[in-house]
């Protein structure tokens, strides 16, 4: 399959303040555009795979960041929002006051076709964890993994969307998502209970979730893949290293268990006990 790519990028630039958004809307290379950045008292920036430019000498003023807030949707407990039926995420930077002085609206793109490189591992049956550091395309491929469980393998596939990452802002999740059901987190903290919940009350065939960054989260996917439930996720780590060492982690890959070795043995091994 084509990689096709979607991006609904004019409704991200219409959230924006006049100055800035005609100055991207001139710019060539404007569908490659990762992210807009918004620091009260710096000038606008935009933000590409290999560049950065200034998109007006004029200062971000506090004006302008009540604009684009007033045109979104109201920040969660993890200070991200969204624009209703899209794929971009905005989100904010507070001060000691809890008054908004920053905001990055990063650009939401649904790619078709990115599951191909890891299709047979999907369609196999077994659980998936995607790792790479943030930025690299986790949460499109997650996406594009439950359209296609949903859609061409019919299953039965339930997304744990904590951020409205992977299926948009809104109560109508994004088509990218295809037949698959998403259940919203009210609070990143309840991540966890949201993912047993899910299995318990809407017996799924496969479990969607982004960033697993806790213990109980780590917790409660040991728990789903214990009842037959594939899963698939999302983690940061550039290695399997990475996750190894991190202890609250670990247990996704079985878990670290230490042992201490005799003198004998670590002689052998020439290794330290």
């Amino acid at each position: 399959m084509e990689k096709v790519i979607t991006d609904d990028l004019d409704a991200l630039l219409d959230i924006l303040p006049r100055r800035i958004k005609q100055t991207l809307v001139g710019l060539e290379d404007r569908r490659q555009l990762l992210e807009v950045v918004l620091d009260l008292g710096r000038a606008p920036e935009a933000r590409f795979a290999q560049r950065e430019i200034i998109l007006d000498p004029q200062e971000v003023t506090e004006e302008d960041i009540e604009y684009v807030t007033s045109r979104i949707s109201s920040f969660g407990d993890d200070n991200r929002s969204g624009i209703e039926r899209t794929l971009h995420r905005i989100s904010a930077i507070r001060n000691r006051k809890g008054r908004i002085v920053g905001l990055t609206c990063r650009v939401g793109r649904a790619v078709y076709g990115t599951i191909n490189i890891i299709e047979d591992l999907v369609q196999s049956g077994r659980s998936i964890l995607l790792l790479g550091r943030p930025g690299v395309g986790k949460t499109t491929m997650l996406r594009e993994t439950a359209r296609v469980l949903a859609d061409e393998l019919d299953k039965r596939v339930i997304i744990v969307d904590t951020s409205n990452e992977i299926a948009g802002d809104g109560d109508i999740p994004h088509p990218a998502i295809g037949h698959a059901r998403r259940m919203q987190v009210t609070t990143p903290d309840m991540q966890h209970a949201v993912m047993i919940e899910a299995v318990e009350n809407h017996m799924p065939e496969v479990i969607v979730i982004d960033e697993i960054g806790t213990g109980l989260e780590a917790q409660a996917a040991r728990t789903i893949a214990e009842r037959g439930v594939q899963l698939v996720a999302t983690a940061h780590g550039n290695t399997l290293e990475n996750l190894m060492m991190n202890p609250t982690l670990s247990d996704l890959i079985g878990g670290i268990q230490s042992v201490t070795l005799g003198d004998d043995e670590a002689r052998r091994r020439g290794t330290q006990k």
